[in-house]
């Protein structure tokens, strides 16, 4: 059965990205010790994300330019970018754009992962939508020591504590890393 998991950092007040779409303020922050998710990652056979996570991907890491970067980080597994606007892709790269909600294409993300997983990388709005659908499995929040004053909400939903089960709290390095079970609500 195909799993699908929120996999993200964020900030101890919940945010995922500060107000300009950066996650300059994850990146100061000592790895050192942290997680490695090459392992999560072949475990994944589908990328999904917002548009405002695929264009600071594209930005950060200069993929446009240097297209070869693309496949060391996502291989050669397809990439589902949630957006209603025309974005540029790198060479090489299998980036498929949706601009319909995502119950009208959750089956087709799910077949394309075939046995392996599907990440919802981000954003927060997006996770909250494959809440919605009763879609999402897991939720797992590296929360680093850092606060933001605004900036992209982890997950802009109200979800009670009956619908999340926490399966293991850990640290690795500067991180909290928590790992919870989605609960569906049938």
């Amino acid at each position: 059965m195909t799993r699908i998991v929120y996999y993200t950092a964020a900030t101890l007040n919940g945010f995922l990205a500060d107000q300009q779409h950066s996650l300059d303020w994850l990146f100061a922050v000592d790895d050192s010790g942290a997680p490695d998710i090459a392992s999560f990652m072949d475990s994944m056979g589908v990328f999904v994300e917002g548009s405002s996570t695929y264009e600071w991907v594209l930005r950060a890491e200069n993929l446009l330019a240097e297209p070869q970067k693309w496949q060391q980080f996502y291989g050669t597994k397809p990439t589902y970018v949630f957006t209603s606007r025309t974005l540029p892709v790198p060479e090489g790269a299998d980036v498929r754009f949706v601009d319909e909600p995502l119950s009208e294409v959750l089956a087709e993300i799910k077949a394309a992962a075939g046995d392996l997983g599907v990440w919802v990388v981000g954003g927060g709005d997006l996770a909250g939508q494959f809440l919605d659908c009763d879609a999402l499995d897991e939720l797992v929040i590296s929360v680093a020591p850092a606060a933001l004053t605004a900036g992209a909400p982890l997950l802009p939903r109200e979800v009670g504590s009956d619908r999340l089960k926490l399966r293991s709290a850990s640290q690795y390095g500067q991180f909290a890393m928590l790992h919870y079970d989605v609960r569906s609500t049938a």
